[in-house]
């Protein structure tokens, strides 16, 4: 990923000085537990876990010429171990090491990602609990609908993320795997009981069946966790850019004294983070389909999935890791303009309420046919010609004669509709807290 998009923590978790690390520690452990079973000389492990370590530009040097990287790895591991090198890498195959290390490394990403989704989630909470009873107009198809709140989207959104957030434990647990059971899985060279102990010490667990690599569903569930998580945070910057247009401006990303909009036009304040993350979505459900692709290897393993891998993981966390610390800053200073939405609410004159109209009409006696084609024939009326709806209602005798004043009244008060937010809140928080 490039560096616009990475912060530091996950610019150096996928380094190759991390990389090469997560290799010599599987590597270690591996030779420590083996000795304690008498199949490694004690001295050798130790010699290992002391004196193992690399040069990357060495580790280069040598692939360059054997085009093996863990070949490349182990030789320059090797020139600092001495003679008891012989038993470094005992019983292994490359993807032992490499997929066992990937694991640790995924592993230390995913409690990154999980702070920061923890951290969007309360943000988000906050602010819906801020803004529970502001009342702003629902649309349905980019047309105003009726009267709902901000707190109720903030809360929507914040529902989605406690779902993302479980959805995300699951994947990350299920990725939380090693595996030496060498060549096609069979443990050719080594026993079971080896590999457990290492996994365990290496925070790990052995997967209990396995080829030459852990299979790709783990992967594809976890890289396809962050998609979503990524379309959650799409559906919240797309939702914030329909608000800043300049014909709505119910809500608009902070924007500093500082900040320019244009190089042209000194007047605009565009929603760049917003449009950053719906840019940067779309590589993250890119990289999705790459990893379903990836499922499927020829026999007990070849390595189309390798390459993609190295892009598409490294670019997977750091963009969620990116994405979500973006989004809390976005949602944590977002400028909320309560009068504005309640303008807006108000625009059409009444024509937002007249569902409510319909009902009230039928509770009164007039077929819900009948009440239908009346209320509809105003609400066009007023549509076409710019008209106050709740003037065209008020004025009609057919309605008068059935609501009166106060019923009338009744009908057109967003109180009523937004009557039950509070229930809606207290249920949101329950469930969520249940299932925690």
């Amino acid at each position: 990923m490039i560096a616009r998009y990475t912060r530091p923590e996950m610019r150096e978790l996928w380094s190759d000085e991390t990389k090469f690390r997560c290799w010599l520690e599987v590597e270690a452990t591996a030779s420590e537990v083996l000795a304690e079973a008498g199949i490694v000389p004690v001295e050798a492990a130790k010699a290992i876990r002391e004196r193992g370590n690399f040069d990357v530009e060495r580790i280069r040097e040598v692939e360059a010429e054997t085009r093996h990287d863990v070949i490349a790895f182990t030789t320059a591991v090797a020139e600092h171990v001495g003679p008891e090198s012989r038993w470094l890498h005992y019983g292994l195959t490359s993807t032992d090491v490499v997929d066992t290390a990937q694991a640790l490394q995924l592993k230390k990403a995913s409690t990154t990602i999980h702070v920061g989704m923890v951290a969007l989630a309360e943000v988000l909470k906050r602010r819906a609990v801020e803004f529970k009873t502001t009342p702003c107009i629902g649309r349905t198809h980019g047309v105003h609908a009726e009267p709902t709140t901000f707190g109720l989207k903030l809360l929507l959104w914040w529902s989605e993320m406690q779902r993302n957030i479980v959805r995300f434990e699951a994947a990350a647990e299920d990725l939380r795997v090693g595996k030496l059971s060498g060549a096609v899985g069979t443990f050719g060279h080594l026993k079971p009981a080896p590999e457990e102990e290492i996994c365990r010490r290496l925070g790990l667990k052995a997967a209990a069946v396995s080829t030459q690599v852990l299979q790709r569903d783990r992967h594809a569930a976890y890289v396809g966790a962050l998609a979503i998580v990524a379309s959650t945070l799409d559906k919240i910057a797309t939702e914030i850019r329909h608000l800043q247009r300049t014909e709505v401006r119910e809500a608009e990303e902070f924007f500093s004294e500082k900040q320019k909009g244009s190089s042209a036009m000194p007047h605009k304040r565009n929603p760049i983070t917003c449009e950053n993350i719906c840019g940067l979505a779309r590589v993250m459900r890119a990289n999705s389909q790459v990893t379903l692709e990836n499922i499927a290897l020829w026999h007990e393993r070849d390595i189309s999935h390798s390459s993609a891998e190295r892009v598409i993981l490294p670019d997977q966390t750091t963009l969620a890791d990116y994405m979500l610390t973006k989004a809390t800053g976005l949602i944590d200073k977002l400028m909320v303009y309560p009068a504005r939405m309640l303008k807006n609410l108000e625009s059409t004159g009444g024509l937002v309420f007249s569902g409510q109209l319909l009902l009230d009409l039928a509770e009164a006696g007039m077929l819900r046919e009948d009440a239908y084609k009346l209320v509809q024939g105003l609400a066009m009326k007023a549509w076409k010609e710019d008209l106050v709806f709740r003037d065209l209602v008020s004025a009609e005798p057919a309605i008068a004669d059935r609501l009166g004043p106060e019923k009338l009244q009744r009908a057109f008060d967003y109180h009523r509709q937004l009557a039950n937010v509070e229930v809606i809140f207290g249920r949101t928080f329950a469930e969520h807290q249940a299932t925690t």
